[in-house]
C-alpha cells in the first residue's frame, strides 16, 4: 500500500501547563500570558494554516473552554474548517495512575466540554504527556473513538524526558509531568490496530497514528526538534521521513509563542522560545514544504485515520 499523507496537529496545552511541566510556581496575579495559547496562539496557528494552504487538528482541554472568551476561539476555528479533538478534561498527566472510572470521567469530560463550545463530539484522542496504557485504550475503545494519537516510540524524546525529571527531582523540584513504561518504545512507529499490551499489533476497533519519528535513529519529528533545527536543519529532518505512508507532525501552542507574549518567566526551561518566533515559524514552513514537494498531501487526523482504518486489517500496520 503506498500512502502519502501528512498531518499537522496541536495540543493546546495552555501555559499553567508548562509551570507544573519544570515545578515552577504561577505567576502572582492574572497574568494574560497564562491564557496566551487561546488569545494569541490560535490566530497565528490559523494564519500559518492558511499561508500553507493546510487543515489543523487541535487538541483540546475540556476545562480550558469554561472560559467563554476561548471556548468562542475554538469555535471559530472549528468553522474555518481546523478539526477539534480531544486533549482530556483536566491534562492530568498522571492520567494512566487513576482508577477506570476517573479515567473515563476524564475522556468523556473533556468531549463533552468540546462539543459544548463547537457543536461536534471529537472522535479522536490524544494523552497528557503521550502516556496511555491499555486500559486507556479500553475506556477510548468503549466510548467509539475512531482514532488515538499518542504513542511516542521515541528513544531520543524518552531518555531526554527521563534525565530532565531526575535532575528535578535531585534539586527538589516536583515536576507534574511522568514518564511512560520503557515498553512504548517497542511500539510500531507507523499507524497500527492496537492489541493487547498497546505496544503490539492487534485487533482493537480504533486505529493508532503514533508521533512521528524518523526512519533509522527514530529521532522526534516534532515541534520542538523541528524549531532547534532551524529552517536547513528542519529540511533534513523532513526528509528523513520521506517515505513513510503517513507523517504525523506534532506541535504544542507554545510554539507559535514568544517570550514576548507574557512567557518570560519560562525562560530558561523551555528551549524552543529561545529561537525568535519568525525563526521558528519559517522552520516548520521548510519542513511542510518539503514534505509537499515529495508528493505528501496534509490532512486531518479524523481523515487520515478513516483512510488507515479502510485499509488495515487486524494485526497489521501501514
Amino acid at each position: 500500500m503506498t500512502l502519502r499523507l501528512a498531518a499537522l496537529s496541536v495540543d493546546l496545552d495552555e501555559i499553567p501547563n508548562y509551570f507544573g511541566i519544570h515545578g515552577l510556581p504561577l505567576p502572582a496575579g492574572d497574568e494574560p500570558g497564562l491564557r496566551a495559547v487561546y488569545d494569541v496562539a490560535l490566530e497565528r496557528m490559523d494564519a500559518f494554516a492558511r499561508a500553507h494552504d493546510l487543515p489543523l487538528t487541535l487538541f483540546a482541554i475540556g476545562a480550558d473552554l469554561a472560559r467563554p472568551s476561548a471556548a468562542a476561539s475554538l469555535w471559530r476555528m472549528a468553522d474555518r474548517g481546523h478539526a477539534i479533538e480531544n486533549h482530556s478534561l483536566d491534562h492530568r498527566y498522571d492520567l494512566t495512575r487513576l482508577s477506570r472510572s476517573e479515567v473515563r470521567s476524564q475522556i468523556e469530560g473533556g468531549a463533552d466540554a468540546i462539543e459544548r463550545a463547537t457543536g461536534r463530539r471529537p472522535t479522536g484522542f490524544r494523552a497528557p504527556g503521550y502516556t496511555i496504557d491499555d486500559e486507556v485504550f479500553d475506556v477510548l475503545e468503549e466510548l467509539g473513538f475512531a482514532f488515538d494519537s499518542s504513542v511516542f516510540p521515541c528513544p531520543a524524546y524518552y531518555g531526554a524526558k527521563a534525565l530532565v525529571l531526575g535532575v528535578q527531582r535531585l534539586i527538589g523540584r516536583s515536576s507534574r509531568s511522568v514518564l511512560d513504561v520503557p515498553r512504548v518504545l517497542t511500539a510500531p512507529t507507523r499507524p497500527y490496530r492496537p492489541g493487547k499490551p498497546y505496544q503490539k499489533r492487534g485487533d482493537r476497533s480504533l486505529v493508532e497514528l503514533p508521533i512521528q519519528v524518523t526512519k533509522g535513529l527514530r529521532l522526534p519529528f516534532i515541534g520542538t526538534s523541528v524549531a532547534l533545527a532551524r529552517p536547513f536543519g528542519a529540511r533534513l529532518l523532513a526528509r528523513q521521513v520521506i517515505g513513510e505512508p503517513f507523517v504525523n507532525l506534532e506541535l504544542h501552542g507554545i510554539d507559535f509563542l514568544g517570550y514576548e507574549d507574557g512567557l518570560e518567566a519560562l525562560r530558561g526551561h523551555q528551549p524552543e522560545l529561545e529561537r525568535p518566533l519568525e525563526e521558528r515559524m519559517r522552520s516548520l514552513g521548510e519542513a511542510v514544504r518539503t514534505l509537499r514537494d515529495r508528493g505528501y498531501a496534509f490532512v486531518r487526523l479524523d481523515e487520515a485515520a478513516a483512510r488507515v482504518s479502510r485499509e488495515l486489517q487486524p494485526g497489521t500496520g501501514l
